[in-house]
């Protein structure tokens, strides 16, 4: 699918934005008014859910912009989650529910998934993709958990954490694959698309 127009990012992520526009890809910030947290994934992969996420989120925003008058430019969505202990773990609600999802994570391995959906707006053609990656959390002590609930961080984060926030505050957390999968968007992937726009 080659990009046209502009690009419209269908997210409230920074961390999407900035990955976006520190490849230099000028773009219009248009979130989604969906909640996906009161959607049932049913018995779906993580995989297909993510996709699905995506393909709301963009769709929902295409059709927000054809109403408005819009019909040049190419709408991007984006869903991520964890995969942790067969959990699947999305944005934490309060910090009892960040608490709980680190509580997974520790000592143990967990599989990141990004889905991706992009929408051109005159035609409409759609293209999905979406990356896998592994991240290993070590021993984190009480005291740097409770530190971190307390700072509120975790907030609006797939599996309560930014990858590359928490490398910087010296966790004890290893990435196998596209970090910027764990971070919301696979830009590895990604940016062969988009080196076009």
């Amino acid at each position: 699918m080659r990009i046209r127009g502009p690009l419209w990012l269908a997210s409230r992520s920074p961390r999407r934005r900035q990955m976006l526009e520190e490849l230099g890809i000028e773009l219009q910030v248009h979130p989604p008014d969906i909640d996906d947290a009161v959607l049932q994934r049913g018995n779906v992969s993580p995989g297909w859910w993510v996709l699905a996420l995506a393909y709301l989120k963009a769709r929902r925003v295409a059709h927000l912009l054809h109403e408005s008058g819009a019909s040049r430019g190419t709408v991007l969505g984006g869903d991520t989650v964890c995969v942790a202990r067969a959990q699947i773990l999305g944005q934490p609600r309060d910090a009892d529910n960040a608490r709980r999802m680190l509580q997974l994570l520790r000592n143990a391995r967990h599989e990141t998934i990004t889905g991706v959906c992009l929408i051109e707006l005159a035609g409409g053609s759609r293209s999905f993709l979406f990356d896998r990656a592994i991240v290993r959390v070590g021993n984190l002590s009480d005291a740097q958990n409770d530190q971190y609930i307390a700072s509120r961080d975790w907030r609006g984060k797939a599996g309560a954490y930014n990858l590359s926030e928490r490398i910087e505050a010296g966790w004890p957390i290893e990435c196998v694959g596209d970090p910027a999968t764990v971070m919301g968007l696979p830009m590895r992937k990604l940016e062969r698309i988009l080196e076009h726009h």
